[in-house]
């Protein structure tokens, strides 16, 4: 598992890693030029703002996460030598998160200033979007896994994704704008939930992908 998740890793980082902390930061830059200047109007859309880049960014790198080890047999030869598809996936929701997760939220500090947004919600947007980028990263593998060898896979997986990404949305935003709210506790049950069966997804169809 270990040599599976550092490989992933290092596949992340080979290619363009900067790409989601750039697209991220893009969209917090493009946002204040869409709706004017006004200060308290960009601190009051700044977590939603900013969280719309970040799913938007998870879905950046999907075509890469399945479909190449597919293609190439790594897979196959995972599972000859004894790895579970349950164990592969979890370790790519591993990988996959390490390589786009703390850049992310490096670049949400950022792009939290281009917004605007009020320093005492800053610690309450870095955690609910930690928590929530583990669930966008194991989205991010089950939906690449059920789309992997189809044509326009790319596209397919952002039309799958992002329907089943709106809650984890609407709860993320929620707490990192409002703390009385519970909406941590709910994300934190739906990035859990999501995490835990990701791996059973994605395996039922990387085995279904071999068969």
């Amino acid at each position: 598992m270990g040599r599976v998740i550092a490989r992933e890793v290092r596949r992340g980082f080979s290619g363009p890693a900067w790409l989601p902390a750039a697209f991220f930061l893009l969209v917090a830059v493009l946002v204040p030029f869409a709706v004017g200047p006004d200060s308290r109007l960009l601190a009051r859309i700044a977590a939603g703002a900013l969280w719309i880049a970040a799913l938007t960014a998870a879905l950046l790198p999907i075509e890469r996460l399945i479909e190449p080890d597919r293609a190439d047999g790594v897979l196959d030869q995972l599972f000859v030598r004894g790895v579970a598809d349950e164990s592969i996936a979890a370790a790519k929701v591993a990988g996959h998160w390490l390589s786009f997760g703390p850049l992310l939220l490096v670049s949400a500090a950022v792009g939290a200033l281009l917004l605007r947004l009020p320093p005492d919600q800053l610690p309450r947007l870095l955690l609910a979007l930690g928590i929530g980028s583990l669930g966008l990263a194991a989205m991010a593998v089950a939906v690449a896994a059920l789309t992997a060898g189809l044509p326009r896979a790319g596209s397919l997986a952002g039309l799958l994704l992002l329907p089943l990404a709106i809650p984890l949305l609407i709860f993320g935003a929620a707490a990192s704008s409002d703390p009385g709210s519970g909406a941590l506790l709910l994300e934190s049950a739906v990035a859990l939930l999501l995490v835990a069966g990701a791996p059973f997804v994605a395996g039922a169809a990387i085995r279904a992908s071999r068969t």
